[in-house]
């Protein structure tokens, strides 16, 4: 996939690079000589922007440690670019839970030194946030949006992946993800709307979802592929009900398009913090990273873009109206399904993940 963040962005700035200080070349000659400032990767357009005022210019101001933040992607191929050519050209960057396990296994992350944080910080977040090689950032999710207008208030409205599916109780338009990646299709759903209970659902019966999307397919005008695509369908009002960002479809929720969220039975992803083996920086890297966990530091974020703080304790420092709107509220998250990336990285004795898998049938199914 393009790196979680791409589809998540509100706005997308593409690959320049914003620098706080002096931000030099990015030629590896140049990052050798760069090797007391600290290099981090905050993505482009409002994704970045939040990350360079909620956590780098503090960090900054609090330590005296310089840093160039450059508003790029990180990704599990820029990171095995990194390693094959022993070229570290970032400190600190972000990676989907995915990726980062895949990483990990290869060895091409520093481990995190826990020991550096306040016990009430780290105790705050989510244990499924926290891995020896990545602590995660924010969490978003996989919401259901219905249009207000074809499903207007005091009128029946779908509340479950089972009614979802209902298209004769529920008529009209579906838009949903499209599964050519082999993750984070609509697969966990066609389970749950089939009847396996959300915490059934791992390991996933491949069959009995590719036969549940059998009974929706026909219903389904649009299977996005990029965030971009869920502003541009329910700005236009191309579809009545969609599976759709937690980010995406809130900003366009803000901008007066007639649909609403149902948070029941969302589906959870998130990204990580992590360090790249061998950066030069490796120190600073962890006082970066234990600083932009903190429940202040992502307070500040989640204002700014509208996803989940990992850090429940950022909660008690949001306006209770936003936080229950963020994914990662301890409320919505008690009936969400976090997606169990570790099952997605399997292997069987062919040698294929069931990623893999799951792209294979998709690519045949979607075809058919």
């Amino acid at each position: 996939m393009n790196h979680s963040i791409n589809r998540r962005r509100l706005v997308q700035a593409g690959s320049s690079a914003a620098v706080i200080g002096a931000l030099g070349s990015m030629t590896t000659r140049a990052l050798a000589q760069d090797t007391g400032e600290l290099r981090v990767l905050v993505g482009g357009g409002d994704y970045g922007k939040a990350h360079i005022e909620a956590s780098i210019k503090p960090f900054m101001a609090a330590t005296g440690i310089k840093v160039n933040a450059v508003t790029d992607d990180f990704g599990l191929a820029k990171l095995e670019l990194m390693a094959s050519t022993k070229s570290i050209t970032a400190d600190v960057g972000l990676l989907n839970q995915g990726s980062a396990i895949v990483a990990n296994g290869k060895g091409l992350l520093e481990q995190l030194d826990y020991s550096i944080y306040k016990k009430e910080e780290l105790d705050a977040v989510y244990d499924f946030c926290k891995k020896p090689y990545g602590i995660a950032h924010l969490i978003y999710a996989f919401y259901m949006v219905y249009n207000t207008e074809k499903y207007p208030p005091g009128k029946p409205r779908p509340t479950n992946w089972a009614e979802f599916w209902d298209v004769k109780r529920f008529p009209g338009v579906r838009s949903m993800p499209a599964g050519n990646k082999g993750t984070e299709g609509p697969f966990e759903e066609a389970l749950i709307a089939d009847g396996v209970p959300i915490d059934k659902v791992y390991p996933m019966d491949i069959d009995r979802v590719f036969k549940s999307l059998d009974k929706i397919k026909p219903n389904v005008r649009k299977w996005w592929t990029v965030g971009s695509e869920i502003q541009q369908i329910m700005t236009d009002k191309a579809a009545d009900l969609m599976d759709a960002f937690s980010g995406r479809s809130s900003l366009v929720i803000s901008r007066g398009v007639p649909m609403e969220q149902n948070r029941n039975q969302a589906k959870l992803q998130w990204d990580y913090w992590v360090i790249p083996k061998g950066s030069p920086n490796a120190k600073n890297a962890q006082k970066f990273i234990e600083f932009a966990t903190r429940a202040d530091r992502q307070a500040a974020f989640f204002q700014a873009f509208p996803e989940g703080p990992t850090n429940r304790n950022a909660f008690k420092l949001l306006p209770d109206e936003l936080g229950r709107k963020l994914p990662s509220h301890p409320d919505n998250v008690a009936k969400a399904l976090p997606i169990n990336a570790q099952w997605y990285n399997e292997r069987g004795a062919d040698g294929k993940s069931n990623a893999e898998r799951m792209r294979e049938r998709w690519n045949e199914w979607i075809l058919s």
